[in-house]
């Protein structure tokens, strides 16, 4: 035997975190299979087919040792994983294995679990949604008044706050959580609907009595956490189930990398950056670099999920009459991976805004490199309030800014237009007068106030309806 190691997927080895790893794991699957095939058996059993309290013990005893061994050799011979499952089972339940799986399709199992498995890992991602606000709450209360120039284009413009930038962020994950929290409210389960979506099989098994068939699926679908299964169906639930669900993952995937974004453009200008280990190496040939790696792990995972989530729509879009097997191959890849992925990004999300770094004085730099520009409407408010010309000293201050431009630009001076000012007689200010205009705080409007109405109406509660989340933040992230 070779100890060549074969190919692993980054998302296990690298990203996703141990329990998005477990919820799609195969013990995760076939044991929500074997609890699907125990919950068919109890209510066929209660519904009086001929299925025994014994039979019933017997599976219930079995539903988590998993016999894999056989169920391979069984795949290998039938080629068909639900039925080498089946026989796999029975082998460890010889007295149950004739009503295994009574009146069911393969879809009954697979179907089934895959809704249960997307309503919990959007419940992980919702509380790890929960836990990035949270952090991200406490940078935009702490910054809330610190002025620090906004961009139009990536170019300055008026002034914002540090904190008043996170509420931004925050929004669209509020956004992203809303549509998450939809999604766990609308999943319903396949039920027992049978090949083509008829329930004839189950019709048959009871004589005939649609309230019993009804029946069958209330009980199922109790026994397994949900209170409606879909109204009608071909053999499997519609496929745009994956593509609403893959499209909500999309969306925490374009929040998180516009995030990530706006924080490596922030580092390049050196006002805030993403947290750096003592021993961290930034490049491999410039021991100086600090490189945004883990934002730009977020962005590159997000551009991964963003088109991932097409893959459940060309499904959905494709799909033949009552079913065709396409989305098969496609939905076992596409849909684990989405939810690895976006469990990733919020890891290492949460884990950026947990140790942000803001060079406050770098910041302050930047802003009074462009405040006099800035400043030159309220100058010209004051010059007017003192006699002065307001169309003249407009035509005057746009003349003097394009002056002061051109030193910055051409000749690398610092911003001057503060003095150029001063020494116009036509605006009849000194320069102390003029300094007094050159306060940040006079400009960030009502940042400071936004971010606490922000926090206190519409992230508060958001915490205060999932505290056990929050309780929840000692993963070990993979970062």
């Amino acid at each position: 035997m070779s100890d060549t190691k074969i190919y692993e997927s980054p998302l296990s080895s690298r990203y996703a975190s141990e329990e998005m790893l477990a919820l799609f794991s195969p013990d995760k699957k076939f044991t929500t299979w074997r609890r699907l095939w125990v919950a068919l058996a109890q209510a066929e059993m209660e519904l009086g087919l001929p299925v025994t309290q014994e039979q019933v013990d017997e599976l219930e005893a079995h539903v988590t040792d998993i016999n894999y061994d056989v169920a391979a050799a069984e795949e290998k011979k039938l080629r068909h994983d639900v039925m080498a499952h089946v026989h796999a089972y029975g082998a460890q339940c010889p007295k149950a294995m004739p009503i295994i799986h009574l009146g069911a399709t393969s879809c009954y199992v697979g179907d089934n679990t895959d809704i249960i498995l997307m309503r919990e890992g959007l419940e992980l991602l919702r509380d790890k949604l929960v836990r990035v606000l949270h952090t991200l709450s406490h940078f935009a209360d702490k910054y809330k008044s610190l002025p620090t120039l906004g961009f139009t284009h990536f170019q300055p413009a008026q002034l914002v706050t540090a904190g008043k930038r996170a509420t931004l962020w925050m929004n669209d994950l509020l956004m992203d959580l809303e549509e998450v929290e939809h999604r766990i409210s609308t999943l319903k389960l396949l039920g027992s609907k049978g090949t083509t979506g008829t329930q004839a099989s189950f019709l048959e098994l009871f004589d005939g009595d649609h309230e019993k068939v009804k029946l069958l699926e209330e009980m199922i679908a109790k026994e397994m956490g949900f209170t409606e299964v879909v109204p009608v169906s071909g053999q499997t639930y519609s496929r745009k189930v994956d593509a609403n669900v893959l499209a909500t993952l999309s969306g925490i995937a374009q929040s998180s990398s516009k995030f990530a974004t706006d924080l490596r453009l922030l580092c390049h200008l050196k006002e805030v950056e993403e947290p750096f280990e003592k021993n961290q190496i930034g490049s491999s040939a410039m021991p100086y670099k600090r490189n945004p790696m883990r934002c730009e792990r977020i962005c590159s995972l997000a551009r991964y999920v963003i088109v991932d989530a097409g893959n459940p729509a060309v499904t959905a879009a494709t799909q033949w009459f009552e079913r065709t097997l396409d989305d098969s191959a496609n939905k076992r890849i596409s849909v684990p991976e989405a939810f690895l992925a976006v469990d990733a990004i919020l890891n290492i999300y949460e884990n950026v805004c947990s140790g942000l770094v803001v060079h406050e004085k770098v910041i302050r730099r930047h802003i009074l490199e462009e405040l006099p520009f800035m400043a030159s409407e309220n100058i010209m408010m004051d010059a007017v309030k003192r006699g002065g010309d307001r169309q003249a000293l407009h035509e005057r201050i746009r003349v003097l800014s394009q002056e002061a431009g051109r030193n910055v630009k051409d000749l690398g001076q610092d911003n001057n237009l503060i003095d150029l000012i001063a020494a116009d007689p036509l605006f009849g200010m000194s320069r102390e007068e003029l300094t007094a205009h050159l306060e940040p705080e006079r400009y960030i409007g009502r940042c400071p106030e936004q971010v606490t109405e922000f926090l206190e109406q519409c992230v508060q509660p958001v915490l205060d309806r999932y505290p056990e989340a929050l309780q929840g933040a000692d993963v070990d992230l993979k970062v």
